[in-house]
Protein backbone atom coordinates (compact mmCIF):
# COMPACT_ATOMS: atom_id res chain seq x y z
CA UNK A 1 0.00 0.00 0.00
CA UNK A 2 0.87 3.28 -0.92
CA UNK A 3 2.98 5.51 2.05
CA UNK A 4 1.60 8.70 3.87
CA UNK A 5 3.52 11.38 4.19
CA UNK A 6 4.55 12.47 7.66
CA UNK A 7 3.85 16.13 6.96
CA UNK A 8 0.44 14.95 5.53
CA UNK A 9 -0.34 12.51 8.66
CA UNK A 10 0.16 15.56 11.07
CA UNK A 11 -2.53 16.83 9.64
CA UNK A 12 -5.15 14.39 12.04
CA UNK A 13 -6.55 15.85 14.94
CA UNK A 14 -6.12 19.61 13.14
CA UNK A 15 -8.72 21.64 11.94
CA UNK A 16 -9.89 21.67 8.47
CA UNK A 17 -8.71 25.09 7.86
CA UNK A 18 -5.12 23.44 7.87
CA UNK A 19 -5.39 21.57 4.69
CA UNK A 20 -3.21 23.31 2.25
CA UNK A 21 -4.85 23.78 -1.53
CA UNK A 22 -5.70 22.16 -3.90
CA UNK A 23 -6.70 19.01 -1.98
CA UNK A 24 -9.17 16.78 -2.43
CA UNK A 25 -11.56 15.78 0.92
CA UNK A 26 -13.87 13.87 2.32
CA UNK A 27 -16.61 15.02 4.35
CA UNK A 28 -16.91 11.44 6.79
CA UNK A 29 -20.05 12.31 7.99
CA UNK A 30 -22.15 12.75 4.75
CA UNK A 31 -19.92 9.66 3.66
CA UNK A 32 -20.90 7.68 6.15
CA UNK A 33 -24.93 8.52 5.82
CA UNK A 34 -24.50 7.58 2.11
CA UNK A 35 -23.06 4.21 3.66
CA UNK A 36 -25.91 3.38 5.68
CA UNK A 37 -28.36 4.68 3.10
CA UNK A 38 -26.75 2.45 0.53
CA UNK A 39 -26.84 -0.27 3.04
CA UNK A 40 -30.34 -0.18 4.35
CA UNK A 41 -31.39 0.08 -0.13
CA UNK A 42 -30.05 -3.20 -0.16
CA UNK A 43 -31.43 -4.53 2.86
CA UNK A 44 -35.00 -3.68 1.86
CA UNK A 45 -34.83 -4.94 -1.89
CA UNK A 46 -32.76 -8.39 -0.54
CA UNK A 47 -29.91 -7.79 -2.95
CA UNK A 48 -25.70 -8.13 -2.86
CA UNK A 49 -24.16 -4.87 -2.80
CA UNK A 50 -20.65 -4.96 -4.32
CA UNK A 51 -19.84 -0.86 -4.90
CA UNK A 52 -17.32 -0.14 -7.48
CA UNK A 53 -13.85 0.61 -6.09
CA UNK A 54 -12.84 2.78 -9.35
CA UNK A 55 -14.05 5.45 -7.52
CA UNK A 56 -12.25 6.11 -4.60
CA UNK A 57 -9.34 3.03 -5.48
CA UNK A 58 -8.70 2.51 -1.37
CA UNK A 59 -8.11 -0.99 -0.10
CA UNK A 60 -8.99 1.28 3.10
CA UNK A 61 -12.74 2.50 2.44
CA UNK A 62 -12.98 -0.56 0.55
CA UNK A 63 -12.86 -2.12 3.70
CA UNK A 64 -15.38 0.29 5.73
CA UNK A 65 -17.61 -0.38 2.88
CA UNK A 66 -17.23 -4.09 3.57
CA UNK A 67 -18.10 -3.81 7.39
CA UNK A 68 -21.44 -1.57 6.71
CA UNK A 69 -22.12 -4.69 4.63
CA UNK A 70 -20.57 -4.69 0.75
CA UNK A 71 -20.13 -8.26 -0.29
CA UNK A 72 -16.68 -7.36 -2.19
CA UNK A 73 -15.61 -4.94 -4.38
CA UNK A 74 -15.74 -4.19 -8.58
CA UNK A 75 -12.36 -3.07 -10.18
CA UNK A 76 -11.95 -2.41 -13.89
CA UNK A 77 -8.56 -3.18 -14.13
CA UNK A 78 -5.93 -6.12 -12.89
CA UNK A 79 -3.96 -3.65 -11.48
CA UNK A 80 -6.61 -2.16 -9.50
CA UNK A 81 -7.93 -5.25 -8.05
CA UNK A 82 -3.91 -6.37 -7.60
CA UNK A 83 -3.82 -2.90 -5.25
CA UNK A 84 -6.96 -3.54 -3.27
CA UNK A 85 -5.81 -7.37 -2.68
CA UNK A 86 -2.38 -5.79 -1.76
CA UNK A 87 -4.17 -4.03 1.36
CA UNK A 88 -6.27 -6.34 2.60
CA UNK A 89 -9.41 -7.04 0.16
CA UNK A 90 -10.69 -10.88 -0.53
CA UNK A 91 -13.13 -10.73 -2.81
CA UNK A 92 -13.09 -8.71 -6.11
CA UNK A 93 -14.82 -8.72 -9.16
CA UNK A 94 -12.99 -7.50 -12.49
CA UNK A 95 -15.96 -6.59 -14.20
CA UNK A 96 -14.31 -6.34 -17.38
CA UNK A 97 -12.55 -8.59 -20.27
CA UNK A 98 -8.92 -9.09 -20.12
CA UNK A 99 -7.57 -10.64 -22.81
CA UNK A 100 -3.42 -9.97 -22.36
CA UNK A 101 -1.36 -13.48 -22.23
CA UNK A 102 0.73 -11.00 -19.48
CA UNK A 103 -2.24 -9.52 -17.96
CA UNK A 104 -4.38 -13.10 -17.43
CA UNK A 105 -1.00 -14.79 -15.66
CA UNK A 106 -1.81 -12.20 -13.41
CA UNK A 107 -5.06 -12.30 -12.96
CA UNK A 108 -4.24 -16.26 -12.22
CA UNK A 109 -1.75 -15.82 -9.41
CA UNK A 110 -4.17 -13.07 -7.90
CA UNK A 111 -7.20 -15.61 -7.97
CA UNK A 112 -4.40 -17.70 -6.34
CA UNK A 113 -3.65 -16.19 -3.61
CA UNK A 114 -7.42 -14.87 -2.90
CA UNK A 115 -8.05 -18.53 -3.13
CA UNK A 116 -5.57 -19.02 -0.47
CA UNK A 117 -6.80 -16.57 1.99
CA UNK A 118 -10.15 -17.71 1.46
CA UNK A 119 -11.37 -15.15 -0.58
CA UNK A 120 -12.34 -14.98 -3.89
CA UNK A 121 -11.72 -13.42 -7.26
CA UNK A 122 -14.37 -13.25 -10.56
CA UNK A 123 -13.82 -11.37 -13.96
CA UNK A 124 -15.67 -10.87 -16.80
CA UNK A 125 -15.76 -12.42 -20.31
CA UNK A 126 -17.28 -11.76 -23.52
CA UNK A 127 -15.77 -14.26 -25.87
CA UNK A 128 -14.38 -17.98 -26.48
CA UNK A 129 -11.11 -16.56 -27.08
CA UNK A 130 -11.10 -14.87 -24.27
CA UNK A 131 -12.16 -17.87 -22.20
CA UNK A 132 -9.76 -20.76 -23.27
CA UNK A 133 -6.82 -18.03 -22.44
CA UNK A 134 -7.82 -17.75 -19.00
CA UNK A 135 -8.00 -21.07 -18.69
CA UNK A 136 -4.42 -21.80 -19.82
CA UNK A 137 -3.27 -19.07 -17.64
CA UNK A 138 -4.85 -20.86 -14.58
CA UNK A 139 -3.61 -24.06 -15.61
CA UNK A 140 0.08 -22.81 -15.67
CA UNK A 141 -0.39 -21.10 -12.17
CA UNK A 142 -1.63 -24.28 -10.94
CA UNK A 143 -4.60 -22.49 -9.60
CA UNK A 144 -7.16 -25.17 -7.98
CA UNK A 145 -10.11 -25.46 -9.51
CA UNK A 146 -13.16 -23.59 -8.75
CA UNK A 147 -10.30 -20.86 -7.74
CA UNK A 148 -11.96 -18.46 -9.79
CA UNK A 149 -15.61 -17.02 -11.16
CA UNK A 150 -16.02 -16.39 -14.60
CA UNK A 151 -19.50 -14.13 -15.15
CA UNK A 152 -20.82 -14.00 -18.70
CA UNK A 153 -21.07 -10.01 -19.71
CA UNK A 154 -23.92 -9.53 -22.11
CA UNK A 155 -24.56 -6.33 -24.27
CA UNK A 156 -27.53 -4.58 -23.05
CA UNK A 157 -27.56 -1.63 -24.44
CA UNK A 158 -23.98 0.18 -24.14
CA UNK A 159 -22.65 -1.42 -27.29
CA UNK A 160 -19.38 -1.34 -25.64
CA UNK A 161 -18.47 -4.90 -23.85
CA UNK A 162 -20.65 -7.73 -24.04
CA UNK A 163 -21.46 -11.07 -26.08
CA UNK A 164 -25.02 -10.62 -27.42
CA UNK A 165 -28.26 -11.05 -25.20
CA UNK A 166 -29.51 -15.24 -25.81
CA UNK A 167 -28.16 -18.16 -27.50
CA UNK A 168 -24.96 -16.42 -28.22
CA UNK A 169 -24.32 -16.11 -24.16
CA UNK A 170 -25.49 -19.71 -23.57
CA UNK A 171 -22.74 -21.09 -25.71
CA UNK A 172 -20.13 -18.82 -23.50
CA UNK A 173 -21.43 -19.99 -20.58
CA UNK A 174 -20.89 -23.46 -22.09
CA UNK A 175 -16.98 -23.02 -22.83
CA UNK A 176 -16.82 -22.06 -19.60
CA UNK A 177 -18.41 -24.92 -17.94
CA UNK A 178 -16.04 -27.20 -19.84
CA UNK A 179 -12.59 -25.83 -18.39
CA UNK A 180 -12.01 -27.41 -15.42
CA UNK A 181 -9.96 -24.80 -13.86
CA UNK A 182 -12.63 -22.21 -14.27
CA UNK A 183 -16.32 -21.74 -12.57
CA UNK A 184 -19.30 -20.36 -14.35
CA UNK A 185 -20.73 -17.16 -11.74
CA UNK A 186 -23.53 -15.76 -13.75
CA UNK A 187 -24.15 -12.64 -15.95
CA UNK A 188 -22.46 -9.51 -16.06
CA UNK A 189 -25.25 -6.97 -17.40
CA UNK A 190 -24.69 -3.04 -16.94
CA UNK A 191 -25.50 -0.27 -18.61
CA UNK A 192 -23.15 2.21 -17.72
CA UNK A 193 -24.63 4.78 -20.28
CA UNK A 194 -28.06 4.80 -18.41
CA UNK A 195 -26.79 6.35 -14.92
CA UNK A 196 -26.57 9.72 -16.77
CA UNK A 197 -29.77 10.20 -18.64
CA UNK A 198 -31.28 13.21 -16.85
CA UNK A 199 -34.81 12.28 -16.69
CA UNK A 200 -35.88 9.72 -14.45
CA UNK A 201 -38.22 8.43 -17.13
CA UNK A 202 -35.17 8.41 -19.53
CA UNK A 203 -33.51 5.87 -16.72
CA UNK A 204 -36.63 3.87 -16.46
CA UNK A 205 -37.20 3.12 -19.85
CA UNK A 206 -33.65 2.47 -20.47
CA UNK A 207 -33.48 0.04 -17.64
CA UNK A 208 -37.08 -1.55 -19.12
CA UNK A 209 -34.76 -2.48 -22.43
CA UNK A 210 -31.84 -3.48 -20.23
CA UNK A 211 -34.17 -5.94 -18.46
CA UNK A 212 -35.98 -7.34 -21.70
CA UNK A 213 -32.15 -8.41 -22.69
CA UNK A 214 -31.73 -9.78 -19.75
CA UNK A 215 -35.09 -11.89 -19.07
CA UNK A 216 -34.27 -13.18 -22.62
CA UNK A 217 -31.13 -14.68 -21.80
CA UNK A 218 -32.64 -16.17 -18.61
CA UNK A 219 -34.74 -18.10 -20.47
CA UNK A 220 -32.64 -19.46 -22.98
CA UNK A 221 -29.88 -20.65 -19.86
CA UNK A 222 -33.36 -22.16 -18.51
CA UNK A 223 -34.45 -23.77 -22.08
CA UNK A 224 -30.83 -24.95 -22.10
CA UNK A 225 -30.98 -26.45 -18.64
CA UNK A 226 -27.99 -24.43 -17.60
CA UNK A 227 -28.05 -22.72 -13.93
CA UNK A 228 -27.93 -19.02 -14.07
CA UNK A 229 -26.26 -18.04 -10.12
CA UNK A 230 -26.25 -14.52 -10.36
CA UNK A 231 -26.94 -11.30 -12.13
CA UNK A 232 -25.19 -8.33 -11.81
CA UNK A 233 -25.04 -5.43 -12.97
CA UNK A 234 -26.45 -1.11 -11.87
CA UNK A 235 -24.91 1.70 -10.95
CA UNK A 236 -25.87 4.61 -8.90
CA UNK A 237 -28.30 6.07 -11.32
CA UNK A 238 -30.45 3.36 -12.23
CA UNK A 239 -29.78 0.90 -9.58
CA UNK A 240 -33.70 1.31 -8.00
CA UNK A 241 -34.42 -0.56 -11.59
CA UNK A 242 -32.82 -2.92 -11.19
CA UNK A 243 -33.17 -3.77 -7.53
CA UNK A 244 -36.87 -3.71 -7.85
CA UNK A 245 -36.71 -6.32 -10.90
CA UNK A 246 -36.41 -9.09 -8.95
CA UNK A 247 -33.81 -10.44 -11.27
CA UNK A 248 -30.85 -9.24 -10.38
CA UNK A 249 -28.90 -10.29 -7.20
CA UNK A 250 -26.26 -8.06 -7.26
CA UNK A 251 -25.70 -4.71 -7.63
CA UNK A 252 -22.94 -2.55 -7.98
CA UNK A 253 -23.17 1.11 -7.06
CA UNK A 254 -20.03 3.15 -7.02
CA UNK A 255 -20.74 6.78 -6.87
CA UNK A 256 -22.81 7.22 -4.05
CA UNK A 257 -20.29 6.98 -2.06
CA UNK A 258 -19.07 10.63 -2.59
CA UNK A 259 -21.34 11.63 -5.89
CA UNK A 260 -20.10 14.57 -8.14
CA UNK A 261 -21.34 17.73 -10.39
CA UNK A 262 -22.54 15.39 -13.56
CA UNK A 263 -25.02 12.75 -11.13
CA UNK A 264 -26.41 15.96 -9.16
CA UNK A 265 -27.45 17.20 -12.75
CA UNK A 266 -29.85 14.26 -13.01
CA UNK A 267 -33.61 14.55 -11.81
CA UNK A 268 -34.07 12.69 -8.41
CA UNK A 269 -36.21 9.09 -8.94
CA UNK A 270 -38.55 9.84 -5.32
CA UNK A 271 -37.71 5.89 -5.12
CA UNK A 272 -33.92 6.48 -4.50
CA UNK A 273 -32.24 7.27 -1.78
CA UNK A 274 -30.92 10.78 -1.75
CA UNK A 275 -27.43 10.58 -1.23
CA UNK A 276 -25.12 13.27 -0.51
CA UNK A 277 -21.83 15.12 -1.60
CA UNK A 278 -19.15 13.78 0.15
CA UNK A 279 -16.13 14.87 -2.23
CA UNK A 280 -14.41 18.02 -2.58
CA UNK A 281 -11.67 20.06 -4.07
CA UNK A 282 -10.55 22.32 -1.10
CA UNK A 283 -9.01 25.52 -3.29
CA UNK A 284 -8.06 28.92 -2.28
CA UNK A 285 -7.87 32.17 -4.37
CA UNK A 286 -4.75 32.86 -5.39
CA UNK A 287 -5.13 36.33 -7.78
CA UNK A 288 -7.58 38.94 -7.78
CA UNK A 289 -7.89 40.79 -11.30
CA UNK A 290 -10.28 42.78 -12.88
CA UNK A 291 -13.76 41.14 -12.85
CA UNK A 292 -12.55 38.07 -12.01
CA UNK A 293 -10.28 35.82 -9.28
CA UNK A 294 -8.03 32.93 -10.07
CA UNK A 295 -7.74 30.23 -7.72
CA UNK A 296 -5.47 27.44 -7.38
CA UNK A 297 -7.54 24.55 -8.63
CA UNK A 298 -7.12 23.16 -12.37
CA UNK A 299 -6.96 20.24 -14.36
CA UNK A 300 -4.41 18.81 -12.56
CA UNK A 301 -6.42 18.68 -9.24
CA UNK A 302 -9.96 17.58 -10.90
CA UNK A 303 -11.03 16.00 -13.99
CA UNK A 304 -13.09 17.47 -16.71
CA UNK A 305 -14.25 14.72 -18.55
CA UNK A 306 -17.66 15.32 -17.32
CA UNK A 307 -17.78 18.81 -17.24
CA UNK A 308 -15.71 21.56 -15.24
CA UNK A 309 -16.76 21.44 -11.11
CA UNK A 310 -19.38 23.84 -9.67
CA UNK A 311 -18.64 25.99 -6.46
CA UNK A 312 -20.38 24.62 -3.86
CA UNK A 313 -22.51 26.38 -0.86
CA UNK A 314 -22.16 29.97 -2.17
CA UNK A 315 -25.75 32.32 -1.41
CA UNK A 316 -27.10 33.42 -4.69
CA UNK A 317 -25.20 37.09 -4.17
CA UNK A 318 -21.89 35.21 -4.04
CA UNK A 319 -22.82 32.60 -6.96
CA UNK A 320 -19.97 32.34 -9.24
CA UNK A 321 -18.68 30.83 -12.83
CA UNK A 322 -15.91 28.27 -12.83
CA UNK A 323 -14.29 28.46 -15.83
CA UNK A 324 -11.09 27.07 -17.21
CA UNK A 325 -8.25 28.45 -16.31
CA UNK A 326 -5.57 25.10 -17.43
CA UNK A 327 -3.57 23.12 -15.39
CA UNK A 328 -2.86 25.30 -12.40
CA UNK A 329 -5.39 27.52 -12.09
CA UNK A 330 -9.79 27.69 -12.08
CA UNK A 331 -11.09 31.37 -13.19
CA UNK A 332 -13.79 32.60 -11.09
CA UNK A 333 -16.38 34.77 -12.68
CA UNK A 334 -19.71 36.46 -10.75
CA UNK A 335 -22.62 34.27 -12.11
CA UNK A 336 -25.19 36.72 -12.63
CA UNK A 337 -27.60 34.53 -14.18
CA UNK A 338 -27.45 32.76 -10.87
CA UNK A 339 -28.23 35.79 -8.96
CA UNK A 340 -24.80 37.85 -7.86
CA UNK A 341 -25.63 40.93 -9.89
CA UNK A 342 -23.29 43.04 -7.61
CA UNK A 343 -20.59 41.69 -9.44
CA UNK A 344 -18.69 39.90 -5.93
CA UNK A 345 -15.94 38.17 -6.02
CA UNK A 346 -14.27 36.23 -3.66
CA UNK A 347 -10.99 37.77 -1.60
CA UNK A 348 -7.05 37.06 -2.02
CA UNK A 349 -6.47 33.75 -0.12
CA UNK A 350 -10.11 32.91 0.49
CA UNK A 351 -11.22 29.25 0.52
CA UNK A 352 -13.63 27.45 -1.51
CA UNK A 353 -14.90 24.31 -2.25
CA UNK A 354 -15.43 22.81 -5.48
CA UNK A 355 -17.86 19.40 -6.52
CA UNK A 356 -15.85 17.70 -9.43
CA UNK A 357 -17.97 16.97 -12.32
CA UNK A 358 -16.90 13.51 -12.40
CA UNK A 359 -15.48 11.63 -9.24
CA UNK A 360 -13.24 8.96 -10.45
CA UNK A 361 -10.83 10.50 -12.63
CA UNK A 362 -11.00 12.95 -10.00
CA UNK A 363 -9.33 10.68 -7.31
CA UNK A 364 -7.04 9.08 -10.18
CA UNK A 365 -5.12 12.70 -10.13
CA UNK A 366 -4.64 12.46 -6.01
CA UNK A 367 -2.21 10.11 -3.94
CA UNK A 368 -5.01 11.00 -0.41
CA UNK A 369 -7.65 11.97 0.02
CA UNK A 370 -8.46 14.28 3.35
CA UNK A 371 -11.16 12.80 5.56
CA UNK A 372 -12.45 15.61 7.70
CA UNK A 373 -14.94 14.96 10.34
CA UNK A 374 -17.76 17.67 11.92
CA UNK A 375 -18.36 19.45 8.31
CA UNK A 376 -15.40 21.21 5.93
CA UNK A 377 -15.50 24.67 7.61
CA UNK A 378 -15.56 23.91 11.28
CA UNK A 379 -14.69 19.92 11.16
CA UNK A 380 -11.24 18.66 11.93
CA UNK A 381 -8.97 15.97 10.02
CA UNK A 382 -10.04 12.16 11.32
CA UNK A 383 -8.07 10.24 8.58
CA UNK A 384 -5.90 10.13 5.50
CA UNK A 385 -6.81 7.53 2.93
CA UNK A 386 -4.00 6.35 0.79
CA UNK A 387 -5.31 6.05 -3.54
CA UNK A 388 -3.83 2.60 -3.34
CA UNK A 389 -4.86 1.99 -6.84
CA UNK A 390 -4.14 5.85 -8.35
CA UNK A 391 -2.34 5.30 -11.99
CA UNK A 392 -4.33 1.29 -11.81
CA UNK A 393 -4.29 1.22 -16.13
CA UNK A 394 -2.86 -2.40 -16.31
Amino acid sequence: MKSIPESLQALVGQAARRIDTPALVIDLDAMDRNIERMARFARQHGVLWRPHAKLHKSAHIALLLEQAGACGHCVQKVSEAEALAEGGVNNIFISNEVVSPAKLERVARLAKTLYARSGRLAIAVDNAEGVARLARAMQEAKAANGAIDVLVEINVGQNRCGVAPGAAAVELARAILAQPTLRFAGLQAYHGGAQHLRSARERREAIAQVLGHVNRTRHAFDAAGIELPLITGAGTGTMVHEAASGVYGEIQPGSFLFMDADYAANEHDPAQPVFEHALYVKTQVMSVGEGRAVCDAGHKSHAVDSGLPRLHALPPGQALRFANGGDEHGVLYPAEEAGNTSGWLPALGETLWLIPGHCDPTVNLHDHLIGVRGGRLKGVVERIFTVDGRGALT
